[in-house]
């Protein structure tokens, strides 16, 4: 019998107080039920019986049609007190009964095994509006309410004003050119959405319906209810994370205040809910900028300079440029962005530097520079003064630069006693040279230095009776007499 009412169509109808009258689709039908007896046809009483299905499931017999109304009612209005605010209602699953005539003392009814029955299968369903995000259902009130919706999510990432300049944009013929950006402003070309959102009316459970506010909170991070997590004695942020299926770096994403090595207390609550929108409010936009253009490094090589010099040639300059670019961004990030034009105001300026590529000699060739700038030889090696004068003071120079007698490695260079500064310079042919009472040094220990090249600046510096050098030299860790080998 079941396939005879697969075509009977689901409750419907009007009703007063903002609510469905849930009607009952019924096909009605004359049956002639002959006992067997003595009794003639004349002898029955005939009566109208009501056989209930839900969808194809039959459920029972009624003697009258007001069972099953009642009970659809009585549902209704249990609904209707439960609700803060008015909704269209449906019955639900698809609830039909089909009339029939028998012999009166044929008639088998059970009423309230019936009613029963259907208080158990039925549910009362509120009509509203899906909003329809790749397969998931959001339930709000109506389609004016959908469309808060929709625009408020639009409006988390965008202005109103940009929304209307959008529509502005829209109603424009396609061969009319927009103005052209001016300097710092950004035009808005579209907002949509990441994934296919449709609206549709459906039916749903009240409890499922949401306010506007719920719904864009709903959309928005993919969950109602955030978990929280409280710290138990021996967690780590690892192991938390990893025990609600998210990365370190999540966790810590939702909790701000956390760092990978802050010190975790026990009973103390973290937001463990990784948020997943159901869809992504895209804005693609026009942006216009001036920027800056790096200068570039260059270098250039001098021969004529020692290794490890070096001399900057030209200044660097920045220039600049003014920049159109389109712009992509998914909840508010940039996602991609691309260079639509570029205009150059102003060419930038290299930054050379002149790097020396001399190579200075460590090892001297065994001839001796005179190490001033002039001057005269003021005291000569051999006793002074009841001691003995170590090497010759060279004083009144022409101006106070110190120089390299020979090639070498600096030995020392510092504070030495009475020598005051004093550089000691390593031949690397079995001779040094000391230079001491120095005002400033100007190398340091370990520095190859060639012959004729400034050490430092003559000075009176340690036990001096006035501005000269102090100059020795030795031959194997033997003093030797400077006059010997100065040319």
């Amino acid at each position: 019998m079941n396939d005879r009412f697969k075509h009977l169509s689901k409750l419907t109808g009007n009703t007063s107080r903002g609510f469905n009258k849930i009607a009952i689709s019924a096909v009605a039908f004359t049956t002639l039920t002959f006992g067997i007896g003595v009794h003639t046809l004349a002898d029955k009483a005939f009566k109208t019986v009501y056989y209930v299905y839900v969808d194809d499931q039959f459920v029972g017999t009624v003697s009258d049609k007001k069972v099953v109304e009642n009970v659809v009612n009585s549902k209704v209005e249990k609904t209707e007190n439960n609700l803060n605010s008015q909704l269209d209602l449906a019955v639900g699953p698809n609830l039909t009964y089909i009339p029939e005539q028998v012999f009166e003392v044929t008639s088998n009814t059970d009423d309230s095994k019936v009613a029963k029955k259907l208080d158990e299968l039925l549910s009362i369903e509120a009509v509203a509006m899906e909003i329809l995000i790749d397969k998931v259902p959001v339930y709000v009130k109506d389609e004016k309410a959908a469309n808060e919706v929709i625009e408020a999510l639009k409006l988390k990432y965008v202005t109103e004003d940009e929304l209307k300049q959008i529509e502005a944009q829209q109603a424009l013929d396609n061969k009319e050119s927009l103005p052209p950006l001016k300097e710092g402003e950004t035009r808005i070309l579209d907002v949509r959405f990441s994934k296919e959102v449709s609206l549709s009316e459906g039916q749903t459970t009240p409890k499922q319906i949401l306010t506007i506010e719920d719904a864009v909170d709903y959309i928005t991070k993919g969950t109602l209810e955030e978990k929280k997590y409280k710290v138990k004695e021996g967690d780590v942020l690892g192991q938390i994370a990893n025990d609600h299926d998210m990365t370190l770096e999540q966790l810590l994403t939702l909790n701000p205040s956390l760092q990978e090595d802050s010190l975790l207390k026990i009973g103390q609550e973290l937001n463990v809910t990784f948020l997943q929108p159901l869809v992504e409010v895209v804005v693609e936009k026009e942006v216009f900028q001036k920027e800056s253009i790096p200068y570039k490094n260059e270098v250039e090589e001098d021969s004529s300079m020692y290794k490890g010099d070096t001399l900057v040639k030209q200044e660097g300059e920045e220039g600049s440029k003014e920049v159109i670019y389109k712009v992509s961004e998914h909840n508010g990030v940039e996602i991609e962005k691309e260079m639509l034009k570029e205009t150059i105001l102003q060419e930038p300026t290299s930054h050379i530097v002149m790097k020396g590529t001399k190579v200075i000699p460590s090892r001297g060739d065994g001839s001796f520079a005179w190490p001033a700038v002039g001057g005269y030889i003021s005291s000569k090696q051999g006793q002074r003064w009841g001691k003995l004068h170590k090497g010759i003071d060279i004083a009144r120079p022409s101006e106070r630069t110190i120089k390299a007698s020979d090639n070498g490695i600096v030995k020392s260079a510092g504070w030495s006693g009475g020598y005051g500064n004093k550089v000691v310079i390593n031949h690397q042919n079995g001779f040094e040279t000391v230079y001491a009472h120095l005002s400033s040094i100007d190398v340091k220990v370990g520095q190859t230095v060639s012959k004729g090249m400034k050490i430092g600046v003559m000075g009176s510096t340690g036990n001096s009776t006035g501005v000269h050098l102090h100059f020795e030299i030795y031959k194997n860790g033997n003093l030797e007499n400077p006059l010997n080998y100065l040319k």
